[in-house]
């Protein structure tokens, strides 16, 4: 198995960045516009992009502290896979320690993955500090895998 991680610091509160991760009007301001479902935990997010989405089964919603999704439609490398946002204050910052965990193997969709999962987060980071994300369809284009 292996797994994307990443972590960034965000000069907003827990509690704001907890918001950005469990409500589809934050998720769809840092991750793409085109987000529905139910952020609670038990329900189910869609998330829409120009080729394809993801479908996430919300795990674990715990305030300013954690969310766990599980991912339960999408591209195969996806299906099963977990996607974990921990939140901890240090100093001024709110640190997010991101995974995204349980690929079978390291393929070349998943280092292209991590890469977009990096500017994701800091879509997210410019969200919560500034108002204003970037996401899809606004997000930094990488590849013809957008």
């Amino acid at each position: 198995m292996a797994d994307i991680l990443h972590r960034i610091g965000a000069t907003a509160s827990p509690e704001d960045v907890y918001a950005a991760l469990t409500t589809v009007d934050g998720l769809a301001n840092w991750w793409t516009r085109e987000t529905d479902g139910d952020p609670d935990p038990g329900g189910v997010l869609r998330f829409r992009f120009a080729q394809g989405g993801f479908d996430m089964k919300v795990l674990d919603a715990q305030p300013a502290e954690r969310v766990l999704w599980e991912v339960v439609d999408g591209p195969e490398e996806w299906i099963g896979t977990h996607v974990r946002f921990d939140l901890k204050r240090e100093g001024d910052f709110t640190i997010v320690l991101f995974r995204h965990e349980g690929w079978r193997e390291p393929v070349e969709f998943m280092y292209h993955c991590s890469t977009k999962w990096a500017t994701f987060l800091m879509s997210l980071k410019r969200l919560v500090e500034t108002g204003t994300g970037e996401p899809a369809p606004h997000d930094v284009q990488i590849s013809n895998w957008h």
